[in-house]
């Protein structure tokens, strides 16, 4: 029966990989501005579907106030692909 041939030992010490510095693009944490912004958007959205429902808003219930809130909410999920 054949022999397999032995693995040969590296010796030198394997390079670690640090993840987080190659994620991460050298800028720094966003502006508190732009975190309020989105929040802000999102849970508007959120407040004017809930209150067209509930029939709290002017026009009784309206799609326009369901795509507006949608919308925002929307805009608000684009602003967190680039929040860091």
């Amino acid at each position: 029966m054949p022999v397999s041939k032995k693995r040969t030992k590296n010796n030198r010490p394997t390079q670690s990989k640090n993840i987080s510095s190659q994620m991460s693009s050298g800028k720094g944490p966003s502006p508190r501005w732009y975190v309020i912004t989105m929040s802000s958007l999102m849970i508007i959205g959120v407040l004017l579907i809930v209150f067209n429902y509930l029939t709290l808003l002017p026009g009784s219930v309206s799609k326009w106030y369901l795509w507006s809130g949608l919308a925002l909410i929307g805009g608000g999920f684009l602003m967190t692909t680039n929040y860091n």
